[in-house]
């Protein structure tokens, strides 16, 4: 039975409102996100997708409409901020926007010390998230975070968001700069978590391989609207979808699309590399 964790209903925000500048960048979202799902959320710039995720740990509160995170009210001003945001943790794009001690371990243990655990429990933690993420404790723990590589730094921020043990992860743009090899790693660390430790999971992303390779559902966004919901497979299948909102494809999938249009009988909405390679070779093979 699905269990709803995190819901909006007719959520709305308007930047500047009653100026020259108003922008509206919400208009009447409303989505449902179910417990131990991985929910990839897309759409080109300024589709309002970053202003969503900023009102699942209350860095921004409703101004219409509401967000309901695992019971918890976000517009309610007697709020728990503290409580809420242990519930939900937030990697933003750059890592360094959340990065503020010298230290790898101090960083991570950052924020189990501001509960005021135990430090046995505090210890405990940090090796668990680093452990986690790729991260060796023992080589790691001392090491200076300003000489940390970019995708070591991505697995630190990762890592001390995880060792608030949040029931909800959200991702900004979770490989962006990285090259393959890391980026391939931390995808693998992110599918683990949501499969293996049933966290659930939501990301932003411009990387249609990563949804394809992530996503039980996705969402996409458009002037604000959530326009559309489904699974990868019903999304990239449709075409008309995707070229209405820009939105990009697989690899796999634009090889496929690229062969219908010469003809051949292939299914675009068989996204991943093993399906699509084995259309193309049933195509060689006939």
């Amino acid at each position: 039975m699905k269990q709803p964790i995190l819901v909006t209903e007719h959520l709305s925000h308007v930047y500047m409102q009653g100026t020259p500048m108003e922008h509206r960048a919400l208009d009447d979202v409303s989505i449902q996100i179910d417990r131990g799902e991985c929910i990839a959320i897309i759409g080109h710039t300024g589709s309002g997708k970053s202003t969503l995720i900023q009102h699942f740990n209350g860095l921004m509160r409703p101004q219409s409409g509401s967000v309901i995170i695992n019971g918890m009210n976000v517009s309610d001003p007697k709020l728990d901020v503290k409580a809420l945001r242990r519930q939900v943790g937030l990697v933003f794009q750059n890592p360094e926007d959340q990065i503020f001690e010298k230290l790898v371990g101090d960083d991570v243990a950052y924020g189990p010390f501001k509960m005021g655990l135990p430090i046995e429990e505090v210890r405990r933690r940090v090796e668990w998230a680093m452990e986690l993420v790729g991260l060796s404790f023992e080589e790691m723990k001392d090491r200076p975070t300003f000489a940390l590589s970019g995708g070591q730094k991505r697995k630190v921020a990762l890592a001390g968001v995880l060792s608030l043990q949040p029931k909800i992860l959200v991702l900004d743009e979770p490989t962006a700069g990285l090259d393959p090899r890391s980026r391939n790693e931390l995808l693998e660390r992110i599918k683990r978590l949501n499969t293996e430790e049933r966290l659930t999971v939501i990301f932003v992303s411009h990387n249609m391989e990563e949804v394809a390779h992530l996503a039980d559902r996705v969402y996409v966004m458009a002037n604000g609207r959530a326009v559309c919901e489904g699974t990868p497979r019903s999304i990239f299948s449709n075409q008309e979808l995707l070229h209405t909102h820009h939105i990009g494809t697989p690899e796999s999938v634009d090889i496929l699309y690229r062969l219908r249009a010469e003809g051949y009988q292939v299914d675009p909405g068989a996204y991943s590399v093993d399906e699509a390679a084995d259309q193309i070779a049933h195509l060689i093979g006939r």
